[in-house]
């Protein structure tokens, strides 16, 4: 099983940035896919990007070119940094993590852009 803990979030105007951190139990070196999902106020909740075990990158048009995944294994963790922040972005940010065919989610952290 995995338990995974956001931290990161936070208030910013637009064009500002933000860097979210997603903690997780145990090794993730294993763990096939990790990422981030968003969901805003009366939206779906959609995929923002994911990070493979072997650091391949997909992304999300809506963040292409402003946010970069990356994971660190031997700390177990997985971040977003988040450049060039626009008010559409506000959302609760989840990290996401898929093993051994289950998903994994936690509990997400609000990050809010002003114009």
């Amino acid at each position: 099983q995995v338990q995974l803990v956001e931290s990161g979030g936070g208030l910013v105007q637009a064009g500002g940035s933000l860097r979210l951190s997603c903690a997780a139990s145990g090794s993730i070196f294993s763990i096939n896919f990790m990422g981030w999902y968003r969901q805003a106020p009366g939206k779906q909740r959609e995929l923002v990007a994911l990070i493979s075990s072997s650091g391949r990158t997909n992304y999300a048009d809506s963040g292409k070119g402003r946010f970069t995944i990356s994971r660190d294994n031997a700390k177990n963790t997985v971040s977003l940094q988040m450049n060039s922040l626009k008010p559409v972005d506000t959302a609760v940010y989840s990290c996401y993590a898929h093993h051994n065919g289950y998903d994994y989610w936690g509990l997400g952290t609000q990050v809010t852009v002003s114009s």
